[in-house]
C-alpha cells in the first residue's frame, strides 16, 4: 500500500496565514516522519517507533542505499516528510528529494552555484553541512557561502534566497538552519578567521526580523543590562565591551554553528557559541564575554533572557557550541524545566532554563584535567595552574592538557530518552600540547595563533567513548570505549535500543539500560551523520549519512595535510583512520 495519508498540519499548507499557528508543532507529533534535524524541538533525538527492538534489532538489514556523489564529510541527517526523503550532501550543498513511494527515486535535484576558491579555502574542519529543515512548504537550505535558500518543498524550485555574510571575510554556514514557530533562525562560522559571531532571524518569506551578537555593544547583542541575567543577576551595562581589550570584540570570533533548540510554552530559543577569536589567549587578556557562553532568547523579538559563559578567558578553544537539550526532570525532588549541555570543554551542565540557574556541573570523560570544577553559586572553574596555556605564555608548549581543543565532545549530537531519564552521548577521549604563538588580523586569512598536537590519554589506546549520562545527577552511568572518536549523532527509540556511528564506518545499536552491543553494521565510509529513523508502508527504517571527514577525519578528507599539527592537530591524532575506511558519500537505509 503506498502512503497516502497526508499529515493534518500538510493540508493546513494550502491555507495563508497558518503557519503562524505552528504547524511544526504538530508535525513533530507524527512519528512516522522526521520534519527537522533533531527530529523535535526539545534536540532529544528521541523516537516513538518501537517496531525495531531489543529481541530483532539483530535480524536489521540494509534495505536500499543512495551516493550522493560528494566525497567530503557527510554531517547532518536526512528529513523525512510524508513519503519523501530530503537528503543533503557537504559543499557544494546538492540538495535531492527521494520518492520513498517509488523505491527512493529522484524526484528532483538542486544545485546551488557557489563560488569554489572564496568559500572552500575559508572552511574550518571540512567542507561539511549539517542538514535542512522543513516549514511553510519548503526546504531550507544554509549554504557554505551564508546564502539562505528556501526551496519549494514539491519541485526543488527557488522561493526565495538571501546571502547574509561574505566568505572573503572568512565567514561561512555550516550548521542547519533552525525553523521554530514563523521563525528561521541561522548562525554563522569563522571564529578561525576573527569573524564576529550572531545569530540571524527571517520570517517564512525571507525577511530578516532581528540580528543579535556574541559580542559588543548591548543594543548590537540584543541584550538589557538590568533583565538580561547571568547566574540569576542582571548582567550589568557594557557586560561585554568591559571585557575586551580596545576594539578587540569586533574580530572576537564566539561564532554560531551548533545545534538549536526551542521551547514553545516559554517562546524562548537555545544555543551556544564558540571560542573567541584568536586562540592565543596572550593577545586577548579579559573574559572575553560572550564567547563560549550558553543562551536563552525570545523568539519573537531576540532579546536575551539570560546567559551564561562556561569558560571565561579561553585559553583552549572550548567552543560552547554542543547542543542545548530539553527535559523537564526532576532534581533534588523539584521539577524543573531543565537545559543541558555538554560542552568541548569536558563538563556536563545542567541548567534551569526559565531562569538561567546552574544546576549540575560535572565532568562527563573523568580525563578532564584542566579544571577541578565548578563552583555552582558563580559558575566559575577551579582551574588548575599547570595547564594555563596563557599563564605558561606564548612559544611555550603546554603539555598535557585534557581535552584536547576538539573537546569531549564536539557538535556530533547526543539523545536522550524519556523512558530511561539518560542522555547517550559521542564523546572524545583525546588530550593535546597547546603551544600559542603571536598572530595578526587579516581580513580573510586564518586567526588561530597555536600549534596543537593530540593524542590518547596517559596509558590508554582509544580516542573516544559512547556513555550514558545521568543530567539530574551528574554522574556516568556506563561507558563502551571506541577506537576513535565517536563523531557521529545519537538516536534513542521507544524500544529502548540506542544507535550510533563510528569513525570506522560502524553503524551500532546498543541496549539502553546496559549499554550492552546489539548489532552491528559497516558501511561503506566512515560515520560522522547522526541516525534518524522513520515508517513507511507501515515499516520502520533506520537512516545514516556515512562518508568520513569532519575535523577527526580532516587528513583523510584532504590528503595534501600531512603534519601531526595538521588539521588543528588532528592529523596525528587520527593517523591510523585510513586503515580502517576511505573517503565516501553514501545514505545507508536498513529495516527489518
Amino acid at each position: 500500500m503506498k502512503l497516502k495519508t497526508l499529515s493534518i498540519a500538510m493540508m493546513t499548507l494550502a491555507v495563508p496565514g497558518l503557519a503562524a499557528a505552528d504547524e511544526l508543532l504538530q508535525m513533530q507529533q507524527n512519528e512516522n516522519n522526521w520534519v527537522m534535524p533533531a527530529g523535535n524541538y526539545n534536540n532529544q533525538r528521541y523516537s516513538e517507533l518501537t517496531q525495531i527492538n531489543k529481541d530483532n534489532v539483530k535480524d536489521l538489514n540494509m534495505a536500499w542505499s543512495f551516493s550522493t556523489g560528494v566525497l567530503r564529510g557527510h554531517e547532518g541527517n536526512a528529513l523525512v516528510i510524508d513519503g519523501t526523503m530530503y537528503v543533503h550532501t557537504p559543499f557544494p550543498n546538492i540538495v535531492f528529494a527521494l520518492d520513498l513511494n517509488n523505491d527512493g527515486a529522484i524526484k528532483w535535484k538542486y544545485e546551488p552555484k557557489q563560488n569554489y576558491d572564496e568559500t572552500v579555502p575559508v572552511m574550518c574542519c571540512d567542507t561539511v553541512n549539517r542538514g535542512l529543515s522543513y516549514a511553510d512548504g519548503k526546504i531550507f537550505l544554509n549554504q557554505a557561502d551564508t546564502t539562505l535558500v528556501a526551496l519549494n518543498a514539491a519541485d526543488g524550485s527557488v522561493a526565495w534566497s538571501d546571502k547574509r555574510d561574505d566568505p572573503k571575510r572568512g565567514a561561512t554556514s555550516t550548521a542547519a538552519a533552525h525553523v521554530f514557530k514563523d521563525k528561521i533562525i541561522v548562525g554563522i562560522s569563522g571564529g578561525e578567521f576573527g569573524v564576529r559571531g550572531y545569530v540571524q532571524a527571517y520570517d517564512l518569506d525571507g525577511n530578516v526580523k532581528y540580528k543579535a551578537y556574541s559580542t559588543g555593544p548591548d543594543d548590537e547583542m540584543l541584550v538589557d543590562p538590568e533583565k538580561t541575567t547571568s547566574m540569576l543577576k542582571p548582567v550589568g551595562k557594557d557586560s561585554s565591551l568591559k571585557t575586551w581589550q580596545g576594539d578587540q570584540w569586533k574580530i572576537g570570533g564566539g561564532t554560531t554553528w551548533g545545534w538549536y533548540s526551542y521551547d514553545p510554552d516559554l517562546n524562548m530559543f537555545y544555543y551556544g557559541n564558540g571560542n573567541p577569536s584568536t586562540w592565543n589567549p596572550v593577545q586577548r587578556p579579559g573574559d572575553n564575554k560572550w564567547s563560549m557562553s550558553l543562551w536563552g532568547r525570545d523568539l519573537d523579538t531576540g532579546m536575551a533572557k539570560w546567559v551564561y559563559q562556561m569558560t571565561p578567558y579561553d585559553e583552549w578553544d572550548y567552543d560552547g557550541v554542543n547542543e542545548v537539550v530539553l527535559v523537564d526532570q526532576k532534581l533534588k525532588g523539584k521539577m524543573r524545566k531543565t537545559a543541558v549541555h555538554f560542552d568541548r570543554n569536558g563538563f556536563g551542565y545542567t541548567m534551569d532554563r526559565v531562569t538561567g540557574e546552574l544546576l549540575v556541573a560535572e565532568k562527563y570523560d573523568p580525563v578532564v584535567n584542566w579544571s577541578n570544577g565548578v563552583n555552582l553559586k558563580t559558575g566559575l572553574h577551579d582551574r588548575v595552574a599547570k595547564y594555563s596555556t596563557a599563564r605558561n605564555g606564548e612559544d611555550v608548549n603546554t603539555t598535557g592538557i585534557c581535552p584536547a581543543a576538539l573537546g569531549s565532545k564536539d557538535q556530533q549530537p547526543s539523545a536522550y530518552s524519556p523512558r530511561t531519564g539518560l542522555h547517550y552521548v559521542p564523546t572524545n577521549h583525546v588530550c593535546m600540547d597547546y603551544e600559542p604563538f603571536e598572530v595578526e588580523y587579516v581580513a580573510g586569512q586564518p586567526y588561530v595563533g597555536a600549534t596543537l598536537s593530540m593524542y590518547p590519554p596517559e596509558g590508554q589506546t582509544h580516542l573516544g567513548n559512547f556513555i550514558a549520562w545521568d543530567s539530574r545527577e551528574g554522574k556516568i552511568v556506563w561507558s563502551n570505549p571506541e577506537r576513535f572518536s565517536v563523531w557521529s549523532g545519537a538516536l534513542a527509540t521507544a524500544s529502548d535500543v540506542v544507535f550510533y556511528g563510528t569513525l570506522e564506518g560502524y553503524l551500532k545499536a546498543v541496549d539502553a539500560q546496559t549499554g550492552r552491543e546489539l548489532w552491528r553494521f559497516k558501511t561503506p565510509s566512515g560515520v560522522i551523520g547522526n541516525v534518524n529513523t522513520y515508517k513507511h508502508d507501515g515499516k520502520q527504517y533506520i537512516s545514516i549519512l556515512s562518508g568520513v571527514g569532519g575535523w577527526a577525519g580532516i587528513g583523510m578528507a584532504i590528503p595534501s595535510l600531512e603534519n601531526d599539527t595538521d588539521g588543528l592537530g588532528a592529523v596525528g591524532a587520527y593517523k591510523s583512520l585510513s586503515s580502517w575506511t576511505n573517503l565516501g558519500g553514501v545514505l545507508s537505509v536498513f529495516s527489518l
